[in-house]
């Protein structure tokens, strides 16, 4: 009997943990597009990539909508030279990941 309860015990445990990690884990934020010290002939980027377990997204500080899988993509115009772009994603209780991508328009 005293088995069988730290079976169960353990497979609470367990469960629990699973269902737990999205709190504990944090945002994740992957960028697809632009590389990092890409050329922008045009000047024309499209931005693009993926988080998880994030409430907010921005751009440069700018809000940036993404989708219920995650997904986002925004295309954005930018001046002759170099620009710095800052994608900054923020979980509900404050913890954030901060990603930089660098881009050249010639």
């Amino acid at each position: 009997m005293k088995q069988l309860i730290g079976l169960v015990l353990l497979i609470g445990a367990v469960y629990g943990a699973i269902e737990a990690w999205p709190l504990i884990a944090g945002p994740a934020l992957a960028v697809a597009s632009p590389l990092n010290n890409a050329l922008a002939p045009g000047g024309i980027v499209d931005i693009r990539g993926t988080i998880r377990r994030a409430a907010e997204l921005t751009l440069n500080g700018t809000p940036l909508l993404h989708d219920q899988n995650g997904a986002f993509l925004s295309t954005l115009t930018f001046p002759k030279g170099g620009s710095i772009l800052t994608l900054r994603a923020i979980d509900r209780f404050g913890r954030t990941i901060t990603t930089t991508r660098t881009i050249f328009v010639p």
